[in-house]
């Protein structure tokens, strides 16, 4: 919720140190193991209000990165806001996002996946969110973190990219639970964490080789990680995920390396407007290279945010980035970065995205 939104933070929580190095990694990316496919990742994608109008008059809040989006095999976001035309909103609560079925257009062939697992999908109930479903399906856009039962919300959804079978788990971890899926009605996986961790290995079982959660979690506002999401990314990693990648507290929260795997705290917001802290208009894109031994580089590109709630890129900004063969958190200029992208898409060598939306 932007501004904040009343909600109560917990006091004391562990103040992350991220280590940075100033040297762009481009250089220093790992040997990797055999094919290799890169995911990209965006964080809040919030398609009411001004970028719903926006896109309503034709124009695309997501244009100034389709390069980077075409750069990649599989393209990941977090939609923050039902899609629908349906259901009723919930009662009392002090924001509510649902936005018009037609902003499938912007998300049509650039999406291959978006999670549901956060506190504004089920904004406008149960029937709200199987419409939500419905019209991603109809766009060939796959949706995971929720669903129709509470198996179908915690089912990881499998690609198959470049010889490689990843999967991605969607999990919210922000209160209330209202939108929680169960045996026979629809909503969001909550992050339980026994239900995580056998997630995490039943993907494992059904031949996975790359295993990524997708978390919405920490506390709005806050720059730096909570103990809970800490333990929890631990766990997640000890149990077999390959990277945690998070989001929800409207700004960036740093990364870190637990036992040679990236985690990234918080991508912060992408496309949503109604913010004015220049801490709430900055996110980060998150392109991970993956191979069969999980992460084998990783780097983010700075998103600023205008009013208007579109991205801009910040060749200028230097970002934490890595990969397998440093085993540490560095700070990458993303001009190097961005010049990489645009020479790959100018070569005509970006990845095919055939059958894979």
């Amino acid at each position: 919720m932007p501004r904040g939104g009343g909600i109560l933070r917990r006091r004391g929580a562990v103040k992350a140190r991220v280590p940075l190095v100033a040297c762009a990694l481009l250089a220093v990316f790992s040997a990797v193991h055999g094919q290799t496919a890169r995911i990209v990742f965006v964080g809040d994608v919030m398609l009411d209000d001004g970028p719903g109008r926006q896109i309503a008059a034709g124009r695309d809040p997501f244009a100034a990165f389709d390069p980077v989006f075409r750069s990649a095999h599989v393209v990941i976001g977090n939609l923050e806001c039902a899609v629908a035309t349906g259901g009723k909103p919930i009662a009392g609560k002090p924001y509510t996002f649902r936005a018009h079925p037609g902003v499938t257009r912007v998300l049509a062939g650039r999406f291959t996946a978006l999670s549901v697992a956060n506190n504004h999908t089920g904004d406008y109930g149960p029937k709200a969110l199987i419409e939500t479903l419905s019209h991603l399906d109809a766009a060939g856009i796959r949706a995971f973190g929720g669903g129709r039962s509470l198996a179908e919300a915690h089912a990881p959804l499998l690609l198959d990219r470049n010889g490689l079978r990843i999967a991605l788990l969607g999990y919210n971890d922000f209160m209330p639970r209202w939108f929680e899926a169960g045996p026979a009605w629809p909503g969001i996986a909550w992050s339980e964490e026994r239900d995580v961790i056998a997630d995490i290995r039943a993907a494992r079982r059904a031949g996975a080789r790359v295993v990524i959660p997708f978390m919405h979690w920490g506390w709005e506002d806050e720059r730096t990680p909570t103990v809970r999401q800490r333990q929890l990314a631990r766990r997640m990693i000890d149990a077999g995920a390959d990277a945690v990648v998070g989001g929800h507290p409207h700004v960036t929260q740093g990364a870190e390396v637990y036992r040679g795997r990236p985690i990234i705290w918080s991508l912060g917001n992408f496309v949503f407007d109604g913010f004015d802290t220049v801490e709430a208009r900055t996110g980060w894109v998150l392109r991970l290279t993956v191979d069969g031994r999980g992460v084998a580089s990783w780097d983010t590109l700075e998103a600023r945010i205008d009013e208007d709630g579109a991205p801009h890129s910040a060749p200028e900004a230097r970002t934490p980035c890595g990969s397998r063969r440093l085993g540490a958190v560095a700070a990458c200029a993303n001009a190097a970065l961005l010049r990489e992208i645009e020479g790959t898409a100018a070569s005509g060598s970006s990845p095919s995205m055939d059958g894979g939306r």
